[in-house]
């Protein structure tokens, strides 16, 4: 299976590097596409000076746009299986095998590392891990599906899922509502156990200041998005 690995990368000058060579001595066989989201720091000269595979945004879209960006490369390139990686170090391509079967095998759709099943490695603040808490209660209420960790971005798709984000993918903070839009069309959907890491060099999107506004955010735009698809019954692309 021909499987592709997404990295959206907004100043991540001091990891962008690491990433790929881990991601590189990693076991399993994929290609990658970094994508540089209009970075404002070096970020876009170190992919250019190591000949790093990248497609460069003109403006900056946003972890969302950056993201679908991604899916409709996959898509056009008809990949089988789209990974998303952060391009921070705090997902580790070691679990990428873990992530990747249920999808290969056909048991899931999509299938995400959770931090929070086994509890292990950088577990996130507290108020963070209490909006997450949040936004899964919101999430089982609205589509039905038991979901640990809501914010994490280090996920598996299959081809399906990779033409439906290619078309439909959230702008801002799109990882919880892109479980949602996976329910509700009817996706197979499960966690793994993941161990993720402390981010060591640049900044979050989310600061601890942001994290309660962001979290009463998502959780309204989840809300909104089951009553348009209430009113509009889901169906396949």
């Amino acid at each position: 299976m021909r499987i592709l690995v997404i990295i959206p990368a907004y100043n991540e000058e001091g990891s962008i590097l690491s990433v790929i060579e881990e991601l590189s001595n990693a076991d399993v066989e994929v290609d990658y596409v970094v994508i540089n989201d209009c970075s404002t720091d070096t970020t876009l000269e170190i992919l250019e000076a190591n000949s790093i595979n990248r497609i460069n945004l003109p403006c900056n879209l946003g972890i969302g746009g950056a993201i679908q960006t991604g899916y409709l490369y996959a898509l056009n390139y008809d990949y089988d299986i789209a990974v998303q990686l952060d391009g921070d170090g705090q997902h580790d391509p070691k679990y990428l095998h873990s992530i990747i079967d249920p999808v290969a095998i056909g048991e899931a759709d999509i299938c995400i590392g959770s931090r929070f099943i086994q509890k292990d490695g950088f577990q996130t603040s507290f108020m963070r891990r209490l909006g997450i808490r949040l936004l899964s209660f919101i999430i089982k209420l609205c589509a039905g599906v038991k979901v640990t960790d809501a914010t994490s971005g280090f996920r598996a798709c299959n081809k399906a899922m990779i033409a439906h984000y290619a078309k439909h993918y959230a702008q801002d903070y799109p990882e919880p509502e892109a479980i949602v839009s996976a329910a509700l069309y009817g996706y197979k959907y499960k966690e793994i156990p993941v161990v993720m890491r402390e981010r060591t060099t640049g900044t979050s999107s989310i600061s601890a200041f942001k994290s309660i506004y962001f979290m009463s955010k998502v959780s309204l735009a989840i809300l909104i998005y089951r009553l348009m698809i209430t009113s509009n019954k889901p169906r396949r692309n």
